[in-house]
């Protein structure tokens, strides 16, 4: 699956490991991740691509404006990350 910006993925390596992040941009070979809390908007992680497991959940670009709005709409994720 092509990971596109919006998109909420699950990182499969690093300090972040099971943990829910959004896609804010995409420049091959690399994805620039955040999750509103950790890693703000204002300084996002980049990661490899093939470290991250993409969802079939995108979320609007009205969602990635402020991460508030980011740790809301991840915020559903979150149960699913203690057992990943």
């Amino acid at each position: 699956m092509e990971v596109q910006k919006g998109q909420v993925v699950r990182s499969l390596a690093g300090h972040d490991k099971g943990g829910f992040l959004a896609v804010v941009q995409v420049a091959p070979p690399f994805a620039f991740v955040c999750d509103g809390k950790r890693r703000p908007l204002e300084r996002p992680k980049r990661k490899k691509l093939f470290h991250l497991a993409p969802t079939a959940t995108v979320l609007p670009e009205e969602a990635l404006r402020t991460n508030r709005q980011i740790r809301s709409a991840l915020r559903r994720f979150a149960g699913s990350a203690e057992n990943a």
